[in-house]
């Protein structure tokens, strides 16, 4: 059976580097590359950590691409420093060199050839803003049609956002945050016509992890995924925290565990709802996972992670 072909990208999270664990885990997939786009994130020990995750799981042949690609709207320094605690774990560091290679071009122009070099087309797994993507079509618009779907997690629909208003001043609270960085860019992306899929707050919002959920990943801490997987929670267990980029990246995995709903939708890319994902009759059509069997999400990240 021939493996669906993907690339990803990701923007540093501690949840992106959790989200590559669980794609590297899926056997019926090909990940042609991942970029790391620098939002929620340092850049230089972003790459450097998703390099030596590939390592860790065997998937040395995966290439990694810096994006030099910038938002409009900055992450808060304090989220993005996490990548520099990924890339110091002392198990993503007992090897003396990082073999998953480094992309000699920008994520940009290397998801624009990825996608051109493809025999196929290609899903794009996106958990992060959409910015890279966005650049890579504006390179060569003709590459839109080399996109099976787009898979994303962004957008809040019929619940608040997740932007600090107070912080963020001006902002009405009704954005989600990898909207949020660069509306203009998931605009872009809504005037194409490519399939688009969206894991929005409205779901994961019921998708916690909680100290109970990273004490059971202790139990198999045997696994070095599971050990790696556990060591990142613990760096976010103080705050509330959920699964955004892991119910996404599941979807890849186990698209019969959701339920979906269609709903017309626009980007608001100015004002103090900027960034918001609006539903509005006439606008764009997308898909929005709206139910997940969470036993089953549960179980199936703890089985792709025992190993």
């Amino acid at each position: 059976m021939a493996k669906q072909l993907l690339v990803m990208d990701h923007d540093g999270g501690v949840d992106d580097y959790l989200s590559v664990m669980l794609l590297m885990a899926m056997a019926h997939i090909q990940v042609l590359g991942i970029v790391v786009t620098p939002a929620d994130c340092y850049l230089r020990p972003a790459v450097s950590a998703t390099r030596k995750i590939l390592d860790l799981m065997g998937r040395s042949e995966v290439p990694v691409a810096a994006s030099t690609v910038r938002g409009v709207n900055p992450f808060p320094r304090i989220f993005r420093r996490d990548a520099f605690s990924v890339d110091h774990f002392p198990i993503l560091n007992e090897r003396p060199e990082i073999k998953a290679p480094l992309a000699p071009e920008p994520g940009p122009a290397f998801l624009a050839r990825l996608l051109r070099e493809a025999s196929e087309p290609v899903t794009c797994l996106e958990t992060g803003p959409l910015t890279t993507l966005a650049a890579a079509l504006d390179l060569d618009p003709s590459l839109e049609k080399k996109i099976k779907e787009i898979v994303w997690m962004g957008g809040a629909l019929n619940v608040p956002g997740n932007i600090d208003k107070i912080i963020e001043g001006g902002q009405d609270g009704s954005a989600e945050w990898n909207v949020y960085w660069d509306p203009f860019a998931a605009d872009r992306l809504w005037r194409t016509s490519i399939p688009i899929i969206i894991c929005p707050l409205d779901l994961t919002n019921h998708v916690p992890i909680t100290s109970e959920f990273v004490m059971r990943l202790a139990h198999q801490r045997r696994y070095p995924i599971s050990d790696l997987a556990g060591l990142c929670y613990a760096l976010v267990t103080h705050q509330d925290y959920f699964a955004w980029d892991v119910l996404t990246t599941s979807y890849i995995g186990q698209p019969d565990m959701f339920q979906l709903r269609e709903w017309e939708t626009v980007i608001i890319t100015e004002g103090p709802s900027q960034g918001r994902t609006q539903i509005q009759s006439g606008g764009r059509k997308i898909r929005a996972l709206d139910k997940v069997d969470l036993d089953r999400f549960y179980a199936y990240i703890f089985q792709q992670w025992s190993r």
